[in-house]
This record gives structure tokens, sequence and C-alpha cells, in this order.
């Protein structure tokens, strides 16, 4: 029997080639069972077709099926660091085709953790009781966060090393794809303005293992203790890294990735203040020749969501950009997106930014201690960033251009949008959104009263 070379397997881990060698022959690792999953999800296809709710609906009973046999197996053999030699592969017969990924799944059992080829993983698979003994077991006093599905424990490793574990608190059936879903964008995520990945742990739940950022969430630094103030300086640097952070992940990750929850709760900031973009649960690939992805879930916080997502359940990279303009408003005013009257951040400023009212716009907290040139600069972002047609909304590589003073960026969206197809869709977009701001505000109660948080818990 002949085994894959290392050449063939690095190619498996990239996506360069199929998992197929020989005729009869598929060689798994837990590596490429996970890539495996984004291959076979909804928004990983390569076909063409749109998407639909029910479809969508479909896709998801398949992945939570699939993958419960797997997460099985980890569990069974979450002592143990995954194998580093080589064992016997099992033959399958030649009537194996793509089918088989749909049932194979469920079938593993334990012992075929010896028939998966291995490699060295470059994540440590944690046991309950490291996890346990880095947090104190998991003590309120470690609890530095809490969402709808997911607590997030401070830890310390037996290295020494600060961590943060996010713990999953979802059923059981939600929590294997939530943490499927996770766990496997972020192992393609590698950045210096997103968190990393240190390891996972699935006994006694679901467990992923991050690099501690000390400074806490942009969130907690914004509206937390009010002698810690952050000074302009310090914001117009968040502001600047969480972009460069989301362009990585829309054009420079191997395939896109739409976050689809961004907010001044999923930065992190680092000792020296640079920000980190965390918190993948509900992020997305979206295949090169889709513009765009629908989903008839309503997923993310309001006071973020885009017009078009609240109307259609759109989600592309422009759906972050609007969200990214909302983060950009909170660091330059120090306001909420939701007030706690239920007022929208954006429809606050939306009237500040046209008369151009930059005073009435700062954070008092400031004074006049601020560079004016820049506050331009990120209000100017922002006012397009939220601008309420997608169309006219920049890229985040264009918002990354013009934060760092770089104005020539706006010829070439100005220049876009003079086609006529544009000029015609944008026609639409705008009635659509008119229409839904008329209706977010009619419904303020039920909409804007609503947060929902982590994966559409409405509290």
């Amino acid at each position: 029997m002949a085994y894959p070379n290392g050449d063939q397997i690095e190619a498996v881990i990239d996506h360069k080639i199929p998992r197929i060698f020989g005729p009869n022959r598929i060689y798994y690792s837990p590596k490429g069972v996970l890539e495996d999953y984004f291959r076979s999800s909804d928004s990983e296809t390569s076909s063409e077709k749109e998407p639909t709710p029910d479809s969508e609906t479909q896709q998801n009973s398949k992945q939570s099926s699939r993958w419960r046999g797997l997460v099985k197996l980890l569990t069974t053999k979450s002592k143990n660091p995954l194998a580093t030699t080589v064992h016997p592969l099992r033959k399958f017969s030649k009537r194996m085709s793509s089918s088989m990924r749909e049932i194979i799944g469920p079938k593993f059992q334990a012992d075929d953790a010896e028939l998966m080829y291995p490699f060295k993983s470059p994540w440590k698979n944690f046991s309950l009781y490291e996890l346990q003994a880095a947090t104190k077991s998991f003590s309120h006093e470690n609890l530095i966060g809490k969402g709808g599905y997911a607590e997030v424990f401070k830890g310390c490793l037996s290295n020494g090393q600060l961590v943060a574990i996010k713990r999953l608190t979802r059923g059981q059936e939600e929590i294997t794809g939530d943490f499927l879903a996770e766990i496997g964008v972020m192992a393609h995520v590698k950045h210096p303005n997103t968190a990393r990945l240190i390891g996972y742990g699935v006994e006694g739940g679901m467990h992923l293992v991050l690099e501690l950022s000390t400074k806490g969430s942009l969130a907690s630094a914004l509206y937390g203790s009010e002698e810690q103030k952050l000074d302009w300086g310090i914001r117009y640097k968040i502001a600047i890294g969480a972009a460069k952070g989301l362009h990585y992940l829309h054009e420079g990750c191997q395939r896109r990735i739409i976050h689809r929850d961004i907010k001044a709760a999923n930065i992190l900031l680092t000792d020296d203040f640079e920000a980190k973009i965390c918190d993948f649960g509900l992020a997305k690939w979206l295949p090169e020749k889709w513009t765009h992805h629908i989903t008839s879930n309503c997923e993310g916080t309001f006071g973020y969501l885009a017009p078009e997502f609240l109307l259609h359940g759109i989600v592309d990279e422009k759906t972050d950009v609007f969200a990214y303009g909302v983060v950009l408003l909170e660091l330059v005013t120090g306001r909420r997106a939701l007030d706690y009257s239920q007022q929208s951040l954006v429809m606050w400023a939306r009237p500040l930014l046209k008369k151009n009212a930059i005073k009435d716009l700062v954070d008092p907290s400031l004074a006049d201690e601020y560079n004016r040139r820049q506050v331009n600069l990120v209000l100017l972002a922002a006012s397009l960033c939220i601008h309420k047609s997608s169309i006219r909304r920049p890229s985040m590589s264009e918002v990354v251009q013009l934060l760092s003073g770089d104005l020539g960026c706006l010829k070439s969206v100005k220049k876009s949008l003079s086609m006529p197809i544009f000029r015609k869709a944008l026609r639409e977009e705008l009635i659509d959104t008119e229409d839904c701001s008329t209706t977010i505000r009619a419904g303020s109660r039920t909409v804007e009263a609503g947060k929902v948080t982590g994966h559409g818990n409405l509290e």
C-alpha cells in the first residue's frame, strides 16, 4: 500500500489537490477532515447556484450529523496528543464516492483513529484537567466575558503562558457545528491583527484556547473605567489595526472570510493596544465566484447590522464594512452602537456628519486633545462605511488607504459608481434602504430594543 508523501500531505492541508491518492484510496488526517467540512458547507461550494433558506437548513442538518462522529473520536483520544507515526490505512472499495463524505462522520469509531493518516498538529489538544488547572476550575474570578452561547475565562498554562479559554455553552447539536466552524476558520487565519488559536479541548465540552489579549476588548476599554479613557492616539491606532485585520480576512486569506459580527466587543487589545479581531463563530467562507451569501437566520448584533442584511439576509464584505463603520463612530464619539435608550449611533451621527459638526461628534472626554486631520479621516471613512447602499461603501483596502491619508482611493470608488449598471443598482438599493430605515424607526421597540448576541439570541 502506497502512502502519500510529504508534499502531498502539505498540498492537502493547503487545499491544492484532492485528498484522493490513487484510484481506490482516500487518506484522512484530523486537519484534512476539518478542511473537508468546509469544502462541503453551503458557503464553501464551487457552484454558482444561489443558496436558498431551505438549502441552508438542509446543509446545517447534514453538517451536524456529519461531525458527531468526529467529535466523539476527538473526545475519546483527547488525553493523548495527535499521533506522529504512520499506521496502515484502510482501503475502500471502488464504489467510494463524494457521497461517502455525507455518511463517514457518524461511522467513525475510536479504533478508526489509528487508521487516520496522522500529522503533527499545529494546535495542542488540551485535556480537561489542563484547562481546569489553568482557570482554577473555571472559577468566577477567572471569567472575563460571557455571551449568549459562550463563556471566556482567563487562564495560565503550566508553562506560564496567559491564555483566554472560550467554552461553548449551547446544546450538544449546536456546539458541534459552532466548534468545528470556528476552529476551521481560525486554522487558516494568521495575521498580527487577528486573534491567534493555540489549541482546543473536547473533554467536558468544547473549548478553544486563544492567546490572551491583556487589555481586554475595545468595548471594555471605551465603556469601562472612567479613569482609564483611551486617548486619541490609541483610538486612531486601533482603527487602523482593526481595518488591516478585516482587510486581511476579505482579501488576504486563501479564500474570502466574512466575519459577520464585527463590533467593539470582538476587537481585542494587546499590551501596546494592537487591535486583534476575534470570535469567528459566525464567520462564513465566501467562494470566489459568489458575489454574496444569503441567510435566513438573523445573526449578529443590532446596531452593527447593515440594511441589506436586515432586509434581504445578504452577507458579503460590505456587511462587515458597515459594522466596521459603526466601530469607527464608537471610537470617535465614545458612544455605544445602541445606547441605553436604544437609540442607534448611526442614526444619531448621520445628521451631524452631513453638517460636518465635528465638535458635536467627538467624545467630550477627549476635550481638544486630538489630531484634527486624523479625526476628519476617521469620520470620512465612517460616513462612507455606513452608507445605506452597500455599493457606495468602500472596500477595506480602500479604508486602510484612506485612514493612512491616501485620498486617491476615493477617485476609484467614484469612477466605478459612474458605470450605468451601478447607477441602476444604486437607485434600487436606496429605495430599499430608505424603507428599511423607516421600518427600523417605526419598529424600534421590536428591532432596535433587541440585541442579537453571539449567534442570534435576542436579549
